[in-house]
């Protein structure tokens, strides 16, 4: 992907996504694409037709469908973040929830509703009434551009549907588009005074259990100088009570919520992404964190983190790996037994750490679903995926979310820093040194449906011996080594532990690969433009 000329630089006002038009786009316009649920919902653009009212009314309606279906007899939490679509979607959805009857709880003053929130008021909730379950519904869609909208079902467990869940509700969600009058709706000033609608506080009870996962007290007795920036989205009104309720020393560097995200620096692509991950996207907190000890961001539905630390924003693999290190040290309540969660895309350096750690690995295909049901039954302490997403046990050992937690992760930052007088980076220099050093990259690029065909017809077993640069692989896997699962493409692993892996995106037609060098970044490189031609005979 070439590399945009004002990429980190302050979005020109011709980058403003038109509000008005955007808003009018939603109500107006035809679907003119169907209902696809991605790694996390459905996402699309209304002026592109891909996100439009008969798009979340139909999916609404089939999630209540689903859980009349299921038994679900408990609340369905609805959530949403600051995009601009996600109110007049929010709306769309209670109008359609409150004319099916569904006990609906949206958030106390119409609050604005992390994603991690959600998925810890559903096993709150199910914790003391198992036998009549919650499940959720968030209006996002992540980290994506201003014009686009997102719409995603977490059922009881809390965390991301699995397949057959989100198989259902596409299908039965297809049936409402083609027959948008099959869908029952009220009008909304009628849904929000409906019997089954209720206001509960999803900020208050997410602040005070803050501190069974994360030593807050431990931070605040550091003194540490922290900087928040929530990049406008849906947490930016809880940092203010997490560090009021915990006495913290942090600054909320913008409070500004802007639904056109005007005050963004545009990414690599020249796009205005909210992407915590990103240094171009995150180059206002980078430059503005000096005189602070750690500086995080997240992205608008907070399942995200990016840490800002010695004055550069840190890897998302590098944290990964510095967070599994420390937290396998200083959690003496957690069980022996526990294993660690990351996808088998996320650095090798972690796989490195656990095993130093004595503790078992449990690697999964792309995507945080995998982790979900570890995390909820307390078999596996923190589940991690390579952008940026995470979430680990409380401290008893017990579920905190399982959906990634943003807060969670950026809180981490801090006890860490707090805890061994070091902060994350040098954490990381520290494992780099014992366990070696590496350089990651992933590249998207076009795909044929000739490419992908081969890609799926390749075997692991055909690519061990072959060589790259030199090196010659030695193992090949197309299924996951934590659950047996399909990898959806092919990861092979080099004699000196370097590792490239290649898939096709399940909703653009793109190739990802992935790459890990051991031995430099020249051999990365190598690894990049010969992973290709090894496996696909370009």
């Amino acid at each position: 992907m070439p590399l945009d000329p004002l990429r980190g630089k302050p979005a020109p006002p011709e980058k403003l996504v038109n509000l008005a038009s955007l808003t009018s786009d939603y109500y107006t316009l035809p679907p003119a694409s169907p209902v696809s649920f991605g790694t996390s919902g459905h996402r699309g653009g209304a002026s592109r037709g891909s996100f439009n009212e008969t798009h979340v009314a139909a999916i609404t309606a089939a999630v209540a469908e689903y859980r009349a279906r299921q038994g679900h007899a408990g609340p369905i939490f609805l959530g949403w973040d600051t995009h601009a679509l996600s109110e007049p979607a929010w709306r769309t959805a209670l109008e359609v929830l409150a004319a099916a009857g569904a006990p609906t709880v949206i958030s106390r003053g119409r609050e604005y509703s992390p994603t991690p929130v959600v998925s810890f008021m559903i096993l709150e909730h199910n914790r003391t009434s198992p036998s009549a379950p919650a499940d959720g519904l968030i209006i996002t869609p992540s980290h994506n551009p201003p014009d686009d909208g997102g719409i995603k079902y977490n059922p009881p467990h809390g965390g991301p549907a699995d397949q057959d869940v989100t198989s259902w509700i596409e299908k039965r969600a297809a049936d409402f588009v083609e027959d948008p009058g099959k869908v029952k709706r009220i009008p909304f000033a009628r849904a929000l005074k409906a019997a089954c609608v209720s206001e509960r506080d999803y900020l208050a009870p997410f602040v005070e259990a803050l501190g069974t996962v994360v030593d807050l007290p431990k931070i605040k007795a550091s003194g540490l100088r922290l900087a928040a920036d929530p990049l406008g989205g849906s947490g930016v009104h809880f940092w203010g009570p997490i560090a009021e309720r915990w006495g913290l020393n942090l600054t909320v560097v913008n409070t500004r919520v802007d639904p056109s995200f005007s005050f963004m620096t545009l990414d690599a692509d020249g796009a205005i992404r909210m992407d915590c991950s990103s240094p171009y996207a995150m180059a206002n907190l980078i430059s503005g964190s000096r005189g602070y000890d750690l500086a995080f961001g997240n992205d608008p539905d907070f399942d995200r983190h990016g840490i800002v630390s010695g004055g550069a924003l840190m890897n998302p693999n590098h944290y990964l790996a510095a967070a599994v290190s420390y937290l396998l040290s200083a959690r003496p309540h957690w069980r022996a037994d526990l294993k660690i969660g990351k996808t088998l895309v996320s650095s090798s350096v972690i796989d490195r750490v656990v095993a130093g750690a004595g503790r078992g690995l449990y690697e999964t295909p792309v995507g945080f679903k995998w982790f979900v049901e570890g995390l909820l039954a307390g078999s596996l302490a923190f589940g991690g995926e390579e952008s940026a997403g995470a979430s680990f046990l409380r401290m008893d050992g017990t579920a905190w979310t399982t959906d990634k937690c943003g807060f969670c992760m950026a809180l981490l930052a801090a006890e860490m820093t707090a805890a061994t007088g070091r902060a994350p980076d040098e954490l990381y220099k520290a494992l780099a040194g014992k366990y070696g050093e590496t350089d990651y990259e992933r590249l998207d690029s076009p795909v044929s449906p000739e490419a992908k065909r081969r890609l799926a017809e390749t075997r692991p077993e055909e690519l061990v011996g072959r060589e790259i640069a030199g090196r010659k692989v030695v193992s090949a896997i197309d299924r996951a080594p934590g659950n047996g699962a399909s990898v959806g493409g092919l990861k092979a692993v080099l004699e000196d532990g370097s590792w490239f892996a290649l898939r096709p995106s399940g909703t653009e037609p793109k190739m990802k690969l992935y790459a890990e060098s051991f031995s430099g970044p020249d051999f990365k490189k190598a690894i990049l433009e010969g992973a290709g031609p090894l496996v696909l005979g370009e």
